[in-house]
């Protein structure tokens, strides 16, 4: 259950309840793909950066070590020791970049596995089924991710279906959480707004969505290669139309402006691997924008990563050290990357928090918009 405590313009101070604990909004999810972060992080380490929600990927844990093996073993919170809450995703985005590989019906989608090749079925049901095995806390529900650009009509006839697929979803849900034998019978389920970068299109799709009152509203498609722009304009024009009792979530956003900006339009949620991935290839954010410790400005560098952080790797490591590490191929400066870039991005979510707060949001995002994706 999402509450709204306060909102300065659009931004929103919520919490959201769920069976595994109660989220401070606006936040971000950490993105622990296969039930771990890449970069040798545990679910034990996520507590150390403030991690509030992890999520996990439906298609991947599907096929390795498979749902199946998940479920004997208690479900995702007892295979990863995360007590917290857990979003999966549906599979939809996994099944959009394997575009060669599969055939999209009604019933849902066929395509090969990117490991063997094998061939698989995901639908509405298949999908609902998969993540009531992995027993997350938040289930979202399967959709097609079309690409942008897109031609329109198509776009019309996938919305239309991804509303079709939103109600087997919803209807399978409730017959899955019924079961006795259920890894987790409070399990929530969220619906995805879709429609490309068509405007009427997408806010159509949403007030038809809306009546079906799910557990939370996603807005996905976006960050898929469109300009920055239309990302934002597709926003502002979906977001009248959002549940204002609803938790509001952006798919797979983003860099640290784009989430500051989506928090100024009316968004809760977030989740993306940048600050992982980025954080393997030795990039680091920081309140003065994004560095490159592989520079060689940094080989005789004393100091921490970031002079205003009190992260794990900021406290005890420095530029020169990390970067040694990444040059070797070193775990370790994975590791300590990535701890940093997770930790920058739950303390800015607590920033943004803080701000709203205390009704200077404005101010904050005025100070950091235009800064944070700078790179020294």
């Amino acid at each position: 259950m999402y509450t709204l405590l306060k909102q300065e313009g659009k931004a929103r101070r919520g919490t959201f309840t769920t069976p595994h604990g109660t989220v401070q909004t606006p936040a971000f999810m950490n993105v622990a793909t296969c039930g771990a972060i890449k970069g040798a992080v545990s679910a034990h380490d996520l507590r150390e950066v403030n991690c509030q929600v992890m999520l996990c990927n439906t298609y991947h844990l599907h096929v390795r070590p498979g749902d199946d093996l998940v479920r004997d073993m208690g479900g995702l919170h007892r295979f990863t020791g995360w007590d917290g809450p857990i979003l999966t995703d549906s599979g939809g985005f996994q099944v959009f970049s394997l575009a060669s590989l599969r055939k999209i019906k009604e019933e849902g989608v066929h395509f090969s596995s990117h490991i063997d090749g094998q061939k698989l079925f995901i639908g509405p049901e298949e999908s609902m089924r998969i993540q009531s095995h992995l027993g997350s806390t938040i289930a979202m529900a399967f959709d097609e991710c079309v690409e942008n650009p897109a031609k329109y009509d198509y776009a019309r006839r996938s919305c239309e279906r991804t509303t079709r697929w939103l109600i087997r979803c919803k209807e399978e849900m409730a017959r899955l959480n019924s079961l006795p034998d259920t890894v987790n019978p409070q399990q929530m389920l969220f619906g995805i707004n879709q429609g490309c970068t068509f405007e009427d299109l997408r806010v159509e799709h949403m007030k038809e969505i809306a009546k079906l009152d799910m557990d939370g509203y996603a807005i996905g498609g976006l960050a898929v290669g469109e300009p920055t722009e239309d990302m934002y304009r597709i926003i502002e024009a979906v977001e009248p139309h959002m549940p204002a009792n609803k938790i509001r979530y952006l798919m797979g956003v983003g860099t640290p402006e784009n989430i500051l900006e989506a928090v100024h339009r009316g968004v809760d949620l977030f989740d993306c691997v940048m600050p992982s991935r980025n954080a393997r290839h030795g990039h680091v954010f920081t309140w003065q924008g994004h560095r490159n410790l592989i520079n060689n400005k940094y080989a005789r560098d004393p100091r921490p990563i970031d002079e205003e952080c009190d992260c794990p790797t900021c406290r005890r490591y420095s530029r020169s050290y990390i970067r040694h590490l990444l040059k070797v191929n070193e775990m370790l400066g994975m590791r300590l990357t990535v701890m940093h870039n997770l930790y920058f991005y739950n303390t800015l979510m607590e920033r943004i928090r803080k701000a709203l707060d205390e009704d200077r949001f404005e101010a904050f995002y005025q100070q950091y918009v235009g800064v944070l994706d700078h790179r020294i």
